[in-house]
């Protein structure tokens, strides 16, 4: 079976045309990211505000991934079947929607219904991302168009707690939500107003079995299900991260509360700035696996530090997360290639929606876990389970390749 997409289209594509596409999509990838971390990083006004713990407020984003597992999955067949630009503009809508919604809340199980809403949101950006650069960029930009996507994705998780937090300390909490669903409205006009930038060209006739083109014939790759195991273990360590991670180091460091934020942003935009270095390593397939070992190799050892060191200084706290950032950074591209490797022609929208519903199950796991963990004053133990994850990824990423050239051989 060939793996190679047959769907993309030739390199003699303008580079313009290329532009406008991988920036339109990388606009809407940051609108998803960005709606995953309003909740999160308002947790310790919303602690107080509903009277709830911190597993509680993690129990929000437990609903709100299991929503997001379920709908991407199924939003993958649904872009194979009528086209990624409808379901992107109904998913912008509802996490602005969500977002509104929040912002009205009067009880914790009001959150939680908006909760559910923007789960359904978030839910189909993946599948209809990967559709629109596999299908629309030429394969000699795809490394670069997959580092984009990643470096807009960071820089919403990165704006998300800058905005709401600056607003939330000068206005209110409900104010800075109001100014995040504004900020979504915003990017769906732009899309609408570009819409034709965001067609599939005609599909290329396929190599593939028409079982597989048509049925859940794929779900058979092994690959797949290698890849969607790496997204999960990937996943658990994102949570942590996002939720957790600047305040366990806030508290086993005595950094001051105004450095928790800046902690998660610079993590972000140290993230971004890895994945354009990324996107150059990338460039070269064969190498993707080594890559991501290293990256994540390095990204275990800032955990470890911020676990068991001892600072002077409290600034050193963000510095680590910038360098953990920039490490994890430098593997997402490669990472995505290794989903790329891994998928049948015409089949894109199925195959992403799978493997990255493996994100969604384990950012709805991790809050539990580790929420529970920081209510009981484990935060030693919070990032120790960080780089134990990174750890895992190592391994997962060299069993995706073994697995992708065991098949390779049998075919």
């Amino acid at each position: 079976m060939s793996t190679s997409s047959t769907t993309t289209l030739s390199s003699s594509v303008p580079l313009s045309r290329d532009v406008g596409v991988i920036g339109l999509v990388g606009l809407a990838h940051m609108v998803s990211h960005f709606s995953q971390l309003l909740l999160p990083s308002l947790f310790p006004w919303l602690k107080d505000e509903f009277s709830v713990n911190y597993a509680q407020l993690g129990f929000l984003m437990t609903i709100f991934f299991v929503i997001s597992c379920v709908v991407q999955t199924l939003s993958g067949f649904v872009v194979d079947r009528f086209g990624p630009r409808p379901i992107l503009f109904a998913g912008l809508t509802l996490i602005g929607l969500a977002a509104f919604g929040y912002a009205i809340s009067t009880s914790y199980w009001m959150l939680a219904g908006f909760a559910v809403v923007a789960g359904i949101g978030n839910g189909v950006f993946h599948p209809v991302d990967y559709t629109l650069i596999n299908r629309k960029v030429s394969p000699s930009r795809l490394g670069h168009a997959y580092s984009v996507h990643g470096i807009t994705g960071s820089l919403g998780w990165a704006f998300s707690p800058a905005l709401v937090v600056s607003l939330t300390l000068a206005y209110s909490w409900r104010t800075a939500l109001t100014a995040a669903a504004l900020v979504v409205f915003a990017v769906l006009a732009v899309l609408v107003a570009n819409r034709g930038k965001l067609t599939l060209p005609a599909a290329l006739p396929s190599k593939v079995p028409a079982a597989v083109e048509g049925s859940l014939e794929f779900l058979k790759i092994p690959a797949v299900w290698m890849c969607f195991g790496f997204f999960f273990v990937y996943a658990i360590g994102l949570s942590i991260v996002q939720a957790f991670a600047p305040e366990a180091a806030r508290r086993l460091h005595e950094v001051p509360l105004t450095l928790v934020a800046l902690c998660l942003t610079v993590y972000m935009v140290g993230s971004a700035c890895g994945m354009v270095s990324g996107g150059f390593l990338a460039a070269n397939p064969a190498r993707c696996e080594r890559i991501v070992g290293l990256g994540f190799g390095c990204a275990a050892m800032m955990s470890m530090t911020l676990a068991f060191g001892s600072f002077s200084s409290p600034i050193v706290v963000p510095v680590l997360f910038g360098l953990m950032g920039f490490a994890s950074g430098l593997a997402a591209p490669s990472r995505d290639l290794l989903v790329k490797r891994s998928t049948p022609d015409n089949a894109s929208g199925r195959v992403y929606g799978v493997v990255y519903s493996g994100l969604d199950i384990g950012q709805a796991i991790s809050p539990l876990m580790f929420g529970f963990m920081m209510d009981h004053g484990n935060f030693r133990g919070v990032l120790l389970g960080l780089a134990l994850v990174q750890g895992v990824l190592i391994v997962s990423a060299f069993s995706v390749r073994r697995v992708r050239r065991t098949a390779l051989v049998a075919a």
